[in-house]
């Protein structure tokens, strides 16, 4: 946030429905159509211009494509970090098993027994994931802050919502629904991928095939970063991510 102000930029990072300090969504939907709808509605609320752009990592990059095919005229660039476009990755989720086996848990979240594992061992099951996505790189510097964003079971219940929403019998709501299924389509806007060749959430063959079957956006495969790029080599990814947005 530091460098996009220092590159002329009004810099905002809202927290997603469902982590602390806000509250639970008052309709208990998750799904990414939601969180598009919430960002496009920020941007309202917030005076947004024709000018405005869009960064996304993770569910956040899921979320700034759905916002940004929904509403073209909010956004002039966008950038998302580790998770490719919806069609790559729903074609991986069926058809590769090398994903298929690294996404295990998106599955075991379906599951009742990811509340309980989730808390177990002072959330030990949290840094064994980000172990595993971004290897070789502390993942307890992030841990207290995950701690905070999912103070109780509801809070909890809401982050395995945004899975279980996307694979499993989540709450939908025709709105949001449609919002993703625009959120299919191309961007119109100038739009630049990042995905670390370690990462070991989504394997790197994704963003190849992004490379190969998008046209509509930029893939930047980083040599040295896994899935949380953005903390392993905060410089190298700003400095993507400046020079693409000015």
């Amino acid at each position: 946030m530091p460098e996009l102000v220092r590159a002329g930029f009004k810099a905002i990072a809202p927290f997603t429905r469902g982590y602390a300090p806000t509250s639970v969504a008052p309709d208990d939907c998750y799904q990414t159509g939601a969180r598009a709808a919430d960002i496009n509605a920020l941007h309202e609320a917030l005076g947004g211009d024709e000018n405005a752009v869009l960064i996304g990592h993770d569910w956040g990059a899921s979320t700034v494509m759905t916002a940004a095919a929904n509403a073209p005229h909010r956004w002039k660039r966008v950038v998302a970090m580790s998770v490719p476009p919806v069609s790559i990755l729903r074609k991986a989720l069926t058809g590769n098993h090398a994903q298929i086996k690294r996404s295990w848990y998106m599955f075991y979240f379906q599951s009742a027994l990811a509340e309980i594992a989730i808390e177990a061992n002072d959330y030990q099951f949290i840094e064994m994931l980000w172990d595993d996505w971004s290897p070789g790189f502390k993942s307890n510097i992030d841990l207290e802050n995950f701690k905070k964003c999912v103070p109780t079971a509801s809070h909890l219940k809401a982050a395995l919502g945004y899975y279980r929403a996307s694979l499993g019998n989540g709450k939908k709501m025709d709105i949001y629904t449609a919002l993703e299924t625009q959120g299919l389509e191309p961007l119109t806007q100038p739009t630049l991928y990042l995905h670390g060749k370690k990462d070991g959430c989504i394997g790197v063959e994704l963003a190849e095939e992004t490379r190969r079957t998008c046209p509509w956006l930029e893939v930047r495969i980083l040599d040295e970063v896994g899935h949380f790029m953005q903390l392993e080599d905060p410089r190298q990814v700003n400095q993507h991510i400046v020079e693409w947005l000015t």
